[in-house]
Parts: C-alpha cells; structure tokens; sequence
C-alpha cells in the first residue's frame, strides 16, 4: 500500500536529485534497522512508514536488519515483536538481515584498520578515556596507548576475541583526529569485551562491535543506497563515512547517510529506557499494556494500522525537531473508526430502568444500523422488553432545562426504540438510584413510520435489555501523562507526571450479540466512545478496552 502523494517530501527529492544525476534506479535499496532491546514504539512508525512507502514509491526493495551488537539487552522476543509489528502495520520486508551475520567480516575489517595503524588497542578505563576527549571548543589528549605498535595491537586484538582478557580490560579504537571539532571522530571505541550469550551467535564471539562501526559496514554489504537516520545521528555521519572509505576496497558505491527529524508526541514519552522503567516499577502491565506508546499496547488499545500510517503522513517528514499534540493521532483514530466500527449497545455504570405500561412478559426485536456512516455493513435486531438497563448518568431525578436526558416527567427517546418519560424512582439505603420506573408511548417505535414516531424530543439515551443482557470487564484507559512533557523537566523526574486516572475497570452490561466478536474487533459503544475486544475476551468472559471517546475532552481540560 502506497502512502504517497505527488508532492515529494525533501528525503524523496534527495532521492530524486541521485536519480536525475545519474543514479541507476535498480541499485536503490532502503532499510529498517531497529535494536532488538525493546518493543517499537509510536515513533518508530515514522521511520517504518518513511523506508517501505520510500520501497513503494521508487520501486525498491527495503531491508528488515535487526542491529544486534548488545548481548546485554537484546533477545529472540523483541526481533519476534518488531516483525510483528511491522507486518501489522501492513509492510513487508524483501530480506531479513541480522548486523550478527557480519561479525566475521567486521573482525576482518577492524584487524585490517589495525595493521593500517588506523586503529589500538586501549587499556584505560572509559573515564579515563572520557576524559582525554577534551570538550567542543578544547582539543582531546591522545592515550598513552595511541602509538602502540599494529604487530602488539594486533596480538592484543585476537587475544580479546579468544576471551583471554576480562571484560572491560580492553577496548579497540579506530585513531582519527582528537582534535576534530566532531568529538565522534575523537578516536572512537570500535569494539568491547562482553562476556554475554547472544541470541543468534551464542558464545562464540565475547568481542562485539559498537553501533558507529557496525551501522555502515552493514548498509554497505546488503547493497543499502540510501540510509536514513533520525536527526540525533547527523553529527555521526562523518564517523559512518569514515569508516566506510578506510576499508577494503569498495566494489559499488558505499550508502549515502541522510537524516530526518524524529517522531515527538505529546503526553508520551518514548525512550525504551523510560518505558522499561514504568514496567519495572508497575506502573503499566507490561510492553503491550494499551497506555503504552508500543505499536503493540497501540494495537492492544484499539488503533488501527491504517490510523497510524495518516497519522504519520499527516505528521510529515520535516528536517526540524517538533512536537506532534497527540490529539492529531486520537483524531486520525477517531476519523477511520468512525467509518469502520460497528456500534453496539453497552451501559458501563447501569441502574435498572422498568417501563411499566409495557406488556408483562413480552419481548421484541427492534432493528438497528450496524452503522449509519456505512450501509454495507446492514443491520442488526436487538432484544427490547419491559426490564431494561440504562447508564446512571441518563438520570436526573431533578434536573434544568439544559438537561436533556432522563428525568421525571420529562421525555427522551431510546435509542432505536420508543419514547419513554420518566415517572418514579427507587434509592437503596444510601440513597443511591437504583430503579426508574417510566412509561412509554406505543406508537412511538423508531422507523415505524407512525405520527409519533416522527415526534421530535431533545434527548436520545441507550439501553441493554436485563433478560439477555452480558456481563463484561470494560478496561477505561486514557493518557498515562497529565503533562505535555514529561521527561523534559529537569527538577523532576517523569515518573512524577503520571496521571493516576488513567486506568479504571468497571462491570458493565452489553448487548448479547458481542459474545460473537473476535478478539481485536474495533467497535463503539453507543454515546460511550471507540472500544476493542480484548486479546484475552472469550464467550464466557467479555473483556473490551476503551480506545478513544467520541470527542477530544482534553482541549477542554487544558
């Protein structure tokens, strides 16, 4: 599916210019390089979004490579994630790449800049070695180890990788400049010992390569054209051009690095760090948990993949830093569920509704729009008796004239069904309501063409019928933040801004014909807002989460 217009974003005229100038259009070839260390988030569908729909527009094919140089923190589970999540999202890679399938080739590649004295072995601990690197405006000092010579470095070397030093003993840097005003380039770490199993290559390296030695190397051997990296990583594109031109001699072109902002969102925070610590702590139930800005608590909450590739669309592609108000995607949202979800009949806070002149014992089937914005999807009948429930917040037992719902001697309409006015009401011992007692007028059934039911009152309520009436779990989630930025004060910590009304369950009462559902089926609860079924629901234990309400009440409370 292709998101793009005819218009083109400054990446595709970058990609247009090589193009133009010469670039042989077979030769493209785009990549998604996500760290196996997390589950993908809201700001990943950016970077997803921009290389496959690039794949779409240019008719290249786009590379899945999972940068996995951390043993520390990657495992099987996030690569099964992320592939998840991508091909949820509607794409699908041409070849499945690991940076672990060049490790040989890496360690051939660092051993041949050793013997070129273009990079040492280092003893020092990292503070010492942070502390030569001097500061933007001061030259950094060069190691003691700087000039050691290739033949000792090289020994060294292969002695790391045989796993005879202990872990953070040594390091390998590539020699540069240290006086280059890139502090990048101030002879970086390219390799470090890590006694770890990984999860592809087991224990068979206990060297690993750093993210700056592997990310060009690797975009150069799956004949990668164009690598595009948020805007974080413009200052290391002259390390990845660095390395590039000083290793074996290249037989194509080597991957031309440009950089895009990322994806910012308000009211979220996206850093996997962070997120790992609103799991650790118990604040969320996990990655998928639907207040997370995971793709997978995304899903699990409701979104559809279609909302978010407009919302990233409509977001842009921009080469400066913003912030997106999250009210853009809960608007994306609710504009394609409005057209999709079927609407159901749910009372989420109920207190019995008896109409008393309608007949005892009996029940009908009134008819009902699946939905109104799209007639293909039919109709539906819903069970009506005498013994309904209706939401507590329907009824007043006094109210003004701008209320417009239940109260006594007053009428609404129920919806799909009859004209009701409230008559008596019955309170427990706390005086609370618990039973309204109404009338209704016969003749006043909707879509029966009668008089009455043409007649006009300013109130429309919903209902569940008691007799056939399903219990469900109804999970109410809403911002996990109550602040626009939560992780950019400096005198607080993020997790000081966590809205604490973002999570309520409540027993509710549903229609019986969403027994039926699938797990994942996006639909809306008449008045009530956008829902899904849980991936846990079953016939004998209904489960929904609230996706969105109908409405933007935040604005309001800003």
């Amino acid at each position: 599916m292709s998101e793009t217009t005819d218009s083109l974003h400054f990446i595709e005229q970058i990609i247009q210019d090589d193009l133009d100038a010469g670039f042989p259009s077979k030769e493209l070839r785009f990549r998604f390089p996500p760290e196996p260390n997390g589950y993908l988030h809201i700001g990943h569908v950016k970077a997803i979004a921009l290389n496959f729909n690039l794949g779409k527009r240019f008719g290249a094919p786009v590379n899945l490579r999972f940068d996995d140089t951390n043993p520390a923190k990657e495992s099987i589970e996030y690569v099964n994630a992320i592939k998840k999540d991508i091909q949820w999202l509607g794409y699908q890679w041409d070849k499945e790449c690991y940076a672990s399938d060049y490790f040989e080739q890496l360690f051939v590649w660092a051993n041949e800049l050793i013997n070129s004295g273009l990079a040492y072995v280092d003893s020092q601990n990292s503070e010492d070695i942070a502390s030569q690197k001097g500061t933007p405006t001061q030259a950094g000092t060069n190691s003691p180890f700087r000039d050691t010579p290739p033949e000792v470095n090289s020994r060294l070397f292969k002695e790391m990788a045989e796993g005879k030093h202990k872990e953070g003993s040594f390091v390998l840097r590539a020699k540069i400049d240290m006086a280059s005003p890139n502090m990048l380039m101030r002879d970086p770490v390219i390799y470090r010992i890590l006694n770890k199993e990984h999860h592809r290559t087991g224990t068979k390296w206990c060297i690993y390569p750093m993210y700056d030695w592997t990310h060009g190397e690797s975009d150069y051997i799956e004949s990668v054209s164009h690598s595009l990296c948020t805007l974080e990583f413009k200052p290391h594109r002259d390390l990845y051009e660095w390395f590039l031109s000083h290793i074996s001699p290249l037989e194509h072109k080597y991957p031309k690095q440009r950089e895009f902002a990322r994806l910012n969102l308000s009211y979220t925070v996206t850093s996997k760090r962070k997120l790992a610590v609103l799991i650790e702590n118990g604040t969320v139930a996990g990655w998928d948990d639907p207040r997370m800005p995971t793709i997978s608590g995304l899903r699990r909450r409701g979104f559809t993949p279609q909302s978010l590739r407009n919302f990233v669309k409509t977001a842009g592609i921009s080469k400066r830093e913003n912030v997106i108000d999250v009210s853009l995607l809960e608007f994306c949202v609710r504009e394609d569920l409005n057209t999709k979800a079927s609407r159901f009949m749910a009372v989420l806070d109920p207190i019995k509704l008896v109409i008393t002149n309608y007949p005892e014992g009996s029940t009908e089937m009134l008819e009902t729009e699946n939905n109104p914005e799209d007639a293909s999807q039919g109709s539906r009948l819903l069970p009506f008796s005498k013994n309904l429930f209706i939401e507590r917040n329907d009824f007043k037992e006094e109210a003004n004239r701008k209320y417009f719902r239940l109260t006594i001697g007053k009428e609404v309409r129920l919806k799909s069904g009859y004209i009701i006015e409230g008559q008596k009401v019955f309170k427990d011992n706390q005086g609370n309501v618990v039973e309204v007692h109404c009338t209704y007028d016969p003749e006043s059934k909707s879509g029966s063409g009668s008089l009455a039911s043409q007649r006009k009152v300013k109130g429309t309520i919903h209902w569940v019928n008691q007799e056939t009436a399903q219990q469900a779990k109804v999970n109410l989630y809403d911002r996990l933040f109550n602040v626009e930025n939560p992780d950019q004060n400096k005198d607080q910590e993020f997790t000081d801004f966590i809205n604490t009304d973002s999570f309520k369950q409540v027993t509710a009462q549903v229609e019986p014909s969403l027994v039926n559902l699938n797990p994942g089926t996006n639909i809306q609860f008449q008045r009530l807002g956008y829902f899904v079924v849980d991936d846990d629901s079953t016939k004998n234990k209904l489960v929904f989460n609230k996706t969105l309400g109908l409405r933007d009440t935040w604005s309001k409370k800003k």
